[in-house]
């Protein structure tokens, strides 16, 4: 919900201070609406209804894959698209993927998003609203900001998200934000004082390809974003994580996994490797035994790295394919209700 909204609609009807915090609390565990919040009046519970829309988000489709992932389009009040995904896993862990901004402006060649036109900044309690709406499903223990849109240019809103996932079960430990290396937005997330995981899309050491691949290269070179990775190991002393996507002839040889052990630290990074998901950008994913092979000269040069078990790719939830499409008309049950 807009959280904003809610404080002063309370403030304007002369309620307690407490109240807001009472009302966060409900939702933050999963309650479905106004109503359930019992230890609100009653008429208080039906002015908010009136007053505060129960979440800023609309859900317009909804698409389940085989291995439990689920994955939504949601529009904003404004009817900016959006998507965010539900990662379920064996182990018990429950894993959101949040969107940060509709669309995104960076235009790496790769990926779906950045085919899409750019609409904005989310909000905090739009970024929050697609969380809460996964909360209602079911507990959840883990999140990524690697949806739709560059993190560290919606800092001020990721961060303000951030400092409320606790309350809904996701500590700060287990919360990171992805970048393609934007290094003002590392440099202020290396002052703050949560801590929160660093991850960094980087898919080639080569500087020439990297900015064929992800044109914010040019502006922030790989060199230069490393450095600032390095700043952040040094205050927070949490690895960083460096997301690889695998693709096939252009970043994927034996030699090329050289030129990336050799750009990085092994006591400050590991890397991941991506199977690349398929989109409509014209690139191919990597065989699984180039990966096996990228992934083999990593570690004989000590290089931490695993490869990523993909998840949601039968329904486009994978990583690189959200774009705010339509879903397929077998895996997406269109729901038109409110988050």
């Amino acid at each position: 919900m807009d959280l904003d909204l809610l404080s002063q609609t309370l403030t304007d009807m002369g309620q307690p201070a407490y109240r807001a915090r009472q009302v966060w609390d409900w939702t933050a565990k999963g309650v479905a609406s106004y109503e359930q919040m019992t230890n609100l009046p009653h008429q208080l519970r039906e002015t908010l209804s009136e007053q505060v829309p129960f979440s800023t988000l609309t859900v317009e489709n909804e698409a389940r894959a085989s291995d439990g992932t689920i994955k939504l389009l949601m529009r904003t009040a404004d009817g900016r698209p959006l998507e965010a995904v539900l990662m379920r896993y064996r182990d018990g862990r429950r894993s959101l993927c949040l969107s940060s901004q509709s669309g995104c402006p960076l235009t790496c060649a790769f990926c779906a998003t950045g085919q899409m036109r750019f609409g904005r900044n989310l909000t905090a309690s739009e970024i929050l609203d697609q969380a809460l709406h996964f909360r209602r499903i079911t507990e959840v223990d883990h999140c990524v900001f690697m949806g739709m849109g560059e993190p560290l240019m919606n800092l001020d809103n990721v961060l303000a998200a951030s400092r409320r996932l606790p309350d809904i079960g996701i500590t700060h430990r287990r919360t990171a934000v992805s970048t393609v290396g934007w290094i003002p937005g590392i440099d202020r997330l290396t002052e703050d004082p949560m801590p929160l995981r660093l991850a960094l899309s980087l898919h080639a050491a080569d500087p020439a390809l990297r900015s064929q691949l992800m044109p914010v290269n040019d502006r922030y070179p790989l060199a230069d974003v490393l450095a600032a990775c390095e700043r952040f190991y040094a205050r927070k002393r949490r690895m960083i994580f460096v997301e690889y996507v695998m693709l096939d002839g252009i970043n994927d040889s034996v030699g090329q996994a050289r030129e990336l052990a050799q750009i990085l630290d092994p006591r400050i990074y590991k890397v991941n490797l991506i199977p690349y998901n398929p989109t409509d950008v014209g690139m191919r994913g990597s065989t699984s035994r180039a990966i096996e092979a990228f992934r083999a000269e990593l570690e004989r040069l000590g290089l931490g790295a695993t490869v990523r078990l993909t998840r949601g790719r039968d329904i486009a939830a994978a990583c690189g394919q959200l774009a705010a499409g339509a879903l397929s008309a077998d895996a997406a049950v269109a729901v038109g209700i409110g988050s």
